[in-house]
């Protein structure tokens, strides 16, 4: 090879430094894509098999305590830490004596509702943590193309400013300085590509477990209607 092949690490220190920090910019939210993509899905893969694991425990169990024993075995599932939170405002509730007969039906209803916001907090708190740098990569993925677009069009005029100033606009003296912008819109698109699918494939993830969760959370409020409220009525 001559000295006139093109060498990627010129073409990142000779871009200028307009096109240089472009593409630190670019390489920088990559890594941390990606960093991001491998602990999510690490998250989203444990959250989902210990979430089967409690729904099938669940369903199984004949007894509320012995439910919440076992949940602690599951500490990311986000189902289980939402019946847990239910559990323990439940406890609260059926511990509670009524001040007399005819208040019985109000605190039945009150605590009903108590444990119904629980859940619902509780499953707030859970999207919330599931849904926990997932916009950076949504901000990735919209973002870095255009930054990349912008280092090349930057780096285009300053090739042509140079060009002009040289006054030979041949091959050889055109093709390395528009090579060396093209790259930041490679770059952008590779930071930005593997940003877009993960961050559809973890929102679709997260949608089946926030799903999970609510129905759990309806599925155990009417348990407990008719199995806990009913007898204490």
């Amino acid at each position: 090879m001559n000295g006139t092949s093109l060498n990627y690490v010129e073409m990142v220190t000779h871009g200028g430094p307009v096109v240089s920090g472009v593409l630190i910019i670019l390489v920088l939210s990559s890594l941390a894509s990606w960093t991001i993509i491998f602990r999510k899905l690490l998250h989203l893969r444990r959250a989902q098999a210990e979430s089967l694991q409690f729904l099938e425990t669940f369903w199984r169990s004949k007894r509320l305590d012995s439910i919440y024993t076992a949940s602690e075995q599951m500490p990311v599932s986000p189902v289980a830490q939402v019946f847990r939170a239910g559990y323990v405002e439940l406890s609260k509730v059926t511990q509670a004596e009524p001040a007399s007969e005819e208040g019985s039906l109000h605190d039945q209803l009150g605590g009903f509702e108590n444990v119904e916001r629980a859940l619902a907090r509780a499953a707030n708190a859970e999207l919330t943590t599931l849904e926990q740098s997932i916009p950076f990569l949504g901000t990735t993925a919209a973002a870095a193309p255009f930054v990349g677009l912008f280092g090349t069009v930057w780096g285009i005029m300053g090739a042509f400013r140079d060009i002009y100033a040289a006054g030979n606009a041949n091959l050889a003296t055109v093709a390395r300085p528009i090579s060396e912008a093209l790259i930041a819109t490679a770059v952008g698109l590779f930071a930005a590509i593997p940003a877009l699918v993960a961050y559809n494939a973890f929102n679709s993830r997260i949608r089946v477990l926030d799903y999970e969760m609510r129905n759990f959370s309806a599925d155990f409020l009417n348990i407990i209607k008719r199995h806990i409220f009913k007898k204490a009525a």
